[in-house]
């Protein structure tokens, strides 16, 4: 499909939907084996930016690769009272999907659900996650689900449950994980060599509803993550008001160590240490790295990080605050997992009766 044909397509695909019968077209078109065979992309949460800038760039006429294939056509607001920044946010967002965007707006998940093939979980707060997954799941529809995963380790565990239950494919990630100066460090490049160890950096402003480092430390969290690999042990974590630092030992006897930032000039970024080098990373790069991701992952059902990966980081997270009401002593990962997973399987045991 060249261009000019995209543009065309993608502004009838538009006109469908402010005349409300961009559901049908697409049906039809999916039904015939169209050429573009494109997904109809669902918004859950409309109290972000994300899905002002992920709207944008996905029903951008001039989008490639995999991008070029999905399309938001629907979304609902959800939005939680009791966090400002969530509450204060919906009908800016709402109406300017609906009105400069022309995206449908339902008024339940289950009228979404109807007009999608993939969905996009964006809600800020992380605590409602689980039960707007739940429907997502059982309507077998692939699920991207923005920072933070869930609002306890817990949580993200009945997720995964869940989605494996009914076989439905699902995927979280920070955008920081697909900056190319980061990615680039995963474990190994010829420029550092084996990576040793690792220190990384981001904005942590705390959130009272929601486990410390899950609200914004999640960012610099996952850079780690995405240059040390998976495996980390055991964390130690040293709490001030300005600032964080946790400090995981992984079982080859490298460190890794994140700081997270609140009274000190703010950023991105890490320092690598490498076999061969040691030099700073790159930094954020913007969200078009991870959409890419995104769209391949609604196409393939392959997720692009390993689900193991993905909860490990929240394990790291949880047992950083079970260090920190221990006043900084050691605490094993295995351990925090092991009693969230058997409150998890009660609570999945609850859903299935």
């Amino acid at each position: 499909m060249n261009k000019l044909t995209r543009r065309f397509c993608t502004l009838l695909v538009i006109a469908l939907v402010v005349t409300g019968v961009a559901g049908p077209a697409f049906a039809a078109e999916k039904e015939q084996g169209g050429e573009s065979d494109v997904l109809r992309a669902g918004l859950i949460g409309l109290d972000t930016s994300h899905v002002i800038h992920f709207t944008r760039s996905l029903n951008d006429p001039e989008a490639e690769g995999a991008m070029a294939d999905v399309r938001v056509v629907a979304g609902y607001p959800g939005g939680s009272p009791d966090i400002p920044s969530s509450a204060n946010r919906v009908e800016k967002y709402t109406k300017q999907l609906r009105d400069e965007m022309g995206i449908e707006i339902v008024d339940s998940i289950p009228s979404l659900l109807e007009k999608v093939d993939v969905v996009l979980l964006e809600s800020v707060d992380g605590r409602p996650h689980l039960e707007q997954a739940i429907p997502v799941i059982k309507a077998g529809k692939p699920l991207f689900i923005d920072k933070p995963l869930a609002g306890s380790l817990a949580d993200a565990l009945v997720i995964d449950m869940l989605a494996e239950q009914h076989g439905v494919p699902w995927f979280s990630s920070s955008s920081l994980r697909y900056s190319p100066g980061i990615l680039k460090y995963r474990m190994k490049n010829e420029e550092v060599g084996k990576v040793m160890g690792a220190t990384a950096w981001s904005p942590c402003s705390l959130e009272p509803h929601h486990p410390d480092l899950y609200w914004y430390g999640i960012h610099g969290v996952e850079t780690l993550y995405t240059i040390m690999g998976p495996g980390c042990k055991s964390v130690v974590r040293t709490h001030t008001e300005g600032a964080e630092v946790v400090t995981g030992v992984w079982p080859d006897g490298r460190i890794g160590t994140f700081r997270g930032v609140r009274n000190s000039a703010r950023g991105y970024g890490a320092m690598v240490f490498g076999s061969k080098k040691t030099t700073q990373s790159g930094t954020y790069a913007g969200y078009e790295p991870l959409l890419r991701r995104v769209a391949k992952f609604f196409k393939t059902h392959e997720p692009p990080v390993p689900n193991e990966e993905t909860l490990e980081i929240y394990t790291f997270m949880s047992a950083a605050d079970v260090s920190k009401e221990r006043g900084g002593k050691p605490v094993k990962l295995e351990k925090v997992l092991s009693e969230a997973r058997a409150e998890a399987k009660e609570r999945l045991r609850a859903l299935s009766e």
